[in-house]
């Protein structure tokens, strides 16, 4: 399962209407970064054959069946640390994060 905050899922709710467009947001892991894995978003216009839907907050989040194992139980939030603004990720899988943040490894 996958769930947002209702900080995250109001930030992805304004990201959509603005839009204009978009089912949900597809939350996904590519190959990169010193520890393997980041995390990659992106807004669904329609869902494809063998996806995983979870709805949270009123979202959906959707995820293709190789993702699903390194995000499973992960939660999403949203939050502004000083100057810095983005949505972060609380994935019980991950195992170790690289120093800079922006990957990790399962």
């Amino acid at each position: 399962m996958i769930t947002m905050t209702p900080t995250a899922a109001d930030r992805v709710t304004k990201f959509l209407a603005n839009r204009g467009k978009g089912v949900g947001l597809r939350l996904g892991v590519k190959t990169t970064g010193c520890s393997g894995m980041a995390y990659v978003m992106e807004f669904v216009d329609e869902v494809q054959e063998g996806d995983t839907v979870f709805e949270s907050q009123g979202v959906k989040v959707i995820v293709d069946p190789k993702a699903l194992v390194y995000l499973d139980g992960t939660e999403v939030d949203y939050a502004k640390e000083g100057l810095n603004e983005g949505f972060k990720f609380t994935n019980p899988n991950e195992s170790a994060r690289c120093g800079c943040g922006e990957s990790f490894s399962v």
